[in-house]
């Protein structure tokens, strides 16, 4: 009986020491797991901040990548508009060369005028100053010239049919092509009162460019016509842009120094004559804007290049 008690209370015991044992690893374990959940929302929040990183950095990196495109594309056009300017004064060049040897021994160009031709190309040949210089001038015309041309298409939209006016840039003019149903009553070179609205538009982007020449330039289509006043299709293109230009300088206070009347006839067409469509094409005023020739031809003085 004795030994039965011993017994079981060794085994009380036992039972008692093995859940001591049991709790404290649990604690143990409970601490552990404590340290490891502290430890994973640390880890958590390190990652959402190394993920806010990798997207700025991606970001920053698209932004490098459209800098470097829009970069590329800017270098390109300088490159494209200093090949082009080399190809002018080689151009330039050649012209040069055969007009001198057509005239051999006259005097259609000066001595002087020679010299400094012959001065301005060796120039060229050795300072590449100077072919910057033409560039940023012809870059400066291109801009003036763009500015110029959204000036006038925005002052000539209102009330004034798309079919009617044409406004076009090409290198350093601004093209203004006018219908001659506009501008003209039948068959004459009377303009309507309409012609004087557009004019005036025209006459205040003009004024407001003293360096400029302004070029009137008639156009006719085939179609014959002779009368008491006018002798033939050059006559009525002639007459057609004499008329715009006095009212320019009459009516407007445009300086006649800056204006230039042309005909051109039934020449230069933009479309066969062969449909009405196309004959009212072709019957046309056009007016040139352009930079004043002599400070065009200023830029091939040699004393104007870069020391």
């Amino acid at each position: 009986m004795r030994i039965i008690l011993k017994s079981t209370l060794l085994i009380v015991m036992i039972a008692g020491m093995s859940s001591c044992v049991s709790k404290k690893k649990f604690k143990s374990l409970q601490e552990q797991y404590g340290v490891m959940q502290s430890d994973l929302e640390r880890c958590q929040e390190a990652e959402g901040v190394y993920a806010k990183r990798l997207d700025n950095c991606e970001k920053d990196r698209d932004n490098l990548k459209t800098s470097l495109a829009s970069a590329n594309t800017s270098l390109t056009l300088r490159q494209e508009q200093l090949d082009d300017m080399r190809a002018q004064l080689e151009d330039m060049r050649q012209l040069r060369d055969k007009q001198v040897s057509q005239v051999d021994d006259l005097t259609v160009l000066s001595q002087k005028a020679n010299d400094n031709i012959g001065e301005t190309l060796a120039q060229l040949e050795t300072k590449e100053k100077y072919v910057r210089l033409l560039q940023s001038a012809k870059t400066k015309a291109d801009s003036i010239n763009l500015a110029l041309a959204v000036n006038l298409k925005t002052v000539l939209k209102d009330g004034i049919e798309d079919s009617d006016v044409e406004v076009q840039v090409d290198k350093t003019v601004v093209f203004i092509n006018l219908s001659d149903k506009m501008l003209y009553q039948p068959g004459s070179s009377k303009l309507t009162p309409r012609s004087k609205e557009v004019l005036g538009k025209i006459a205040k982007i003009i004024e407001s460019r003293p360096n400029l020449e302004v070029m009137v330039e008639g156009y006719t289509d085939t179609d014959p016509i002779r009368n008491s006043c006018i002798e033939d299709n050059w006559d009525l293109s002639v007459k057609r842009a004499t008329s715009v230009v006095r009212v320019l300088q009459k009516d407007y206070g445009i300086d006649p120094n800056k204006l230039i009347a042309a005909g051109r006839g039934e020449y230069n067409a933009l479309a066969p004559n062969d449909t009405p469509a196309n004959k009212s094409i072709n019957r046309r005023t056009r007016i040139i804007i352009l930079p004043k020739l002599g400070e065009f031809y200023d830029l091939l003085n040699p004393d104007m290049a870069p020391k």
